[in-house]
Formats: C-alpha cells, structure tokens, sequence
C-alpha cells in the first residue's frame, strides 16, 4: 500500500500560473464542442463506453439474452422530455451522494446522450445493473469509498464484463495490463482476472482509494482513474496549482474532460430514468452458483460436452479464461458452474478428466531421418554433372568394363573422362563417372 502511494504522490509536479478559460457548449452526436473566451473551438470526446457500438455489445451477452426480457407493463418512449436547468440542478442536489454531482452544459449534453440516443441501450444496462451492482457495492463499502461510484462502469464498459477498450483496457472497470498487475490481478495468456468481476470491483475499489489518499478530491481521483496521475499532475501544474476538476478542465486530455461529465450524468439517468421515459429490463436472476477447484488442464468445452452444459453458459460465469482453457495443473483453479450443476461436475469428474487430451506436448522425439527433397536431389545432381559427374573408387579385381557395366556408362567414356590412355587401373582409384 505505502509503495503504491509514493509512486502515485512522486508524479506530483511542480506548479505554473496559468489563466483558466471560460467555456460555452454545444452538443453535437458524436462529441462535445467548446468554446473558450476568444472564441476559439475544441472537441471533447465523450467516453468510448458511450459510443453506439460499445452499447450494443451489452445486447449481446450471454446473460442479457438469457435473464433480460422485455417488461410488457412498461415501455420505453422514442420521445426524451424536456427540463429546464433548474430541474436538472435540483435532481442532482436531491441525490444522497458524497460526490459533487454539479450542473453545467457539458453534464447536460452527457443527460441528453443518454437519455436520448442512448435511451433504449440505458433499458438494458438498467437490468443488467441487478447483476453487478451487489458486487461493485460490497467491494466500494469494503474499502471506505463512495457508493455511487459504482455507476463508474457504466461509462467505463456499458456493463459488460469482456469489454477491450482500443487501447487494451479490459473489463469493467477497464483495467490496463500494469495498472491490473499492480494491484494483484493475474494476467497471462490463459487468465485475465479483469474480466472478473468480483475480484477486478475489489481491484477497482483498492485503486480508487489509493488515489483518493493522493488528491482528496473525488472528481479528480476518477479523472485520474481516466487518464492517469500523470495527465492530472500535469493539467494542476498548469492551472497554476488549482485542484478542482473544473478548474484544471482546460488542460486535460479531450476524452478526460468529458469523463466527470459523463459520471455525473450515469449517475443521474440511472436514478431518474423514470423521468425520461425510459423503462429496465425485467431481470430475472440467475440461479445460485458455486465453485468446484480442479488441479488439471482443462477445457470448458470438455466440461460442456461431458456434463451436457451450455458452452455460452459456462462462459459467461467464468469470463477469465480468455481462451477456455482451466490450467489447473500450474495451480489449483476454480470453475464456476449452477449450483445445480456443481454435483454433476464432482459425479462426472472423471470422465471429464478422461476425455482430456494434453493441450500441449510435454516430450518431443526428434526425427533424425533425412530424407532429401526432389529440388534438393536435383540441385546437388546438377553441381555434379557441372564438375564432370560423381566419383566411384575401383575395388579390387574390377576391371574398366566392371566399372562401366555398374555405372552406366562404357569403357570408351570413362577413358574420356579421366583421361586414361590405356586399359590398367588400381584398387582404391577414384574415377569419374556420368
């Protein structure tokens, strides 16, 4: 804990004065434009989780198609009512936060995504918040942070647990590989614990808290967990040492300043979704789970195929082997199944284990036999009638008529080609022969 502390204090940098630029906004469909007091205009990027394309993915989970439904008694509007700003300020001040959940145009154009172009997939990460929000809660309260920070995934991954950002962040809570490792995720070819997401809440919270004890700021600690300590140590020095998010807005990354604006706005529609038309899916929860551990490689298709279980199944409940494969011979790993397939599992083990075939060689023979190519054959053939054709050695007794019999050939071209005038040769000579 104290090692993660000085290197998140260390990238603190020395501060410069630097004037703070008014903004205006207008929302477009794909970012944020703002302009500052000389007129001049920028783009914020909105979260990448709140682009189309990463919405839609929450559609097509396994868990949305199989425990999110359609509520027939509510349906949700093509229509976003209108507010005035003074209704959206009181909304957000009635909220039970510890964060600061303030207004301004940038928060508005973040309501008005989500609750516009948006409305249909917030349906579904509505339901699929029955799934997580236990999970992400337990882990917040468990290390002392704000509650409402569970509604961070929502512009992190949309809710959904196998998510890859362009750059490489995965899960969630859209860990990066080292920032992961740092805080005791396992990462390897086989594993990737970002995607679960128990361990990867408790692994989010750690963080969270940690830069908490950095910048006593909550709006600065997620923009950190955005951008990173250093971009935000970066935009202070620049303001002049000022440490408010506001206040350092016009110096971090584009897609940064868009990210507290998109929290505050998370947090909004999905506690008065009501008031803009929009209904949950109706969940119905998976049945109970449980763990069984193995101490052999296995593969979940293995267990799929012995035990007669959903492939799609098993995947979902054990997102964090990314290529499904179980590597219980390097450590005892669990596997999560159905409560009601748990003892399946145990009555069938062996057969489960019986039909593994060894997912990678332990022992290989090398094949010493040489057996040369035609291309090869032909090449070295040719190098030989380049240097006049190969060489036999006269055994005792032969004769040049023998030797030619044996090869091929006549005694006239041997004579020809080794240049001999008469009929004697002796044992152990070597001649030419075509």
């Amino acid at each position: 804990m104290k090692r993660k502390l000085i290197i998140l204090s260390a990238m603190l940098l020395t501060c410069v004065v630097c004037t703070q630029a008014q903004i205006e906004v207008e929302a477009e469909d794909e970012e944020i434009i703002v302009t500052d007091e000389y007129g001049d205009m920028e783009e914020i990027d909105f979260p990448e989780a709140m682009a189309d394309n990463m919405m839609d993915s929450l559609m097509n989970l396994y868990e949305s198609k199989s425990y999110l439904t359609v509520d027939d008694d509510c349906r949700t509007t093509g229509e976003n009512p209108l507010y005035t700003k003074e209704e959206y300020i009181e909304r957000l001040m009635r909220m039970p936060t510890v964060m600061e959940m303030s207004y301004n145009e940038v928060v508005r154009s973040c309501i008005d995504r989500y609750a516009g172009r948006l409305r249909r997939q917030v349906g579904f990460m509505l339901g699929a918040s029955n799934f997580y929000m236990p999970i992400f809660e337990e882990a917040l309260e468990a290390y002392q942070v704000p509650l409402e920070l569970k509604y961070l995934p929502i512009i992190e991954s949309a809710l959904n647990p196998t998510a890859v950002s362009r750059v490489g962040a995965t899960g969630l809570w859209q860990f990066m590989v080292s920032t992961g490792k740092m805080y005791n995720l396992e990462i390897n070819s086989l594993i990737d614990e970002r995607r679960d997401p128990v361990k990867a809440s408790y692994a989010a919270a750690h963080l969270l808290s940690d830069l908490y004890k950095v910048y006593g700021d909550w709006n600065l600690v997620i923009a950190a967990y955005n951008c990173g300590p250093g971009n935000i140590n970066k935009a202070i020095a620049r303001a002049g040492g000022e440490r408010d998010y506001w206040k350092i807005y016009p110096y971090l990354p584009k897609e940064t300043r868009g990210y507290v604006p998109a929290f505050i706005a998370a947090n909004y529609v999905m506690t008065y979704y009501c008031e803009h038309g929009i209904c949950p899916m109706r969940t119905q929860l998976p049945s109970q789970t449980d763990t069984v551990m193995v101490n052999r490689d296995l593969t979940l298709s293995q267990i799929a195929s012995v035990c007669n279980l959903d492939i799609q199944m098993l995947r979902a409940l054990n997102p964090v082997y990314r290529r499904d494969i179980v590597p219980g011979a390097s450590k005892p790993m669990p596997i999560r199944l159905p409560l009601n397939d748990v003892n399946t599992f145990i009555a069938m083990q062996d057969s489960v284990y019986a039909s593994s075939a060894p997912l990678k060689r332990s022992e290989v023979e090398i094949d010493n036999t040489f057996v040369p190519s035609k291309t090869a054959s032909s090449k070295r053939a040719g190098r030989r009638n380049a240097r006049g054709g190969r060489r036999v050695t006269v055994r005792k007794g032969e004769s040049l008529s023998t030797i030619a019999r044996r090869n091929g050939t006549t005694v006239q071209k041997l004579k020809r080609l080794n240049g001999i005038r008469g009929t004697n040769i002796r044992a152990g000579q070597k001649l030419r022969v075509k």
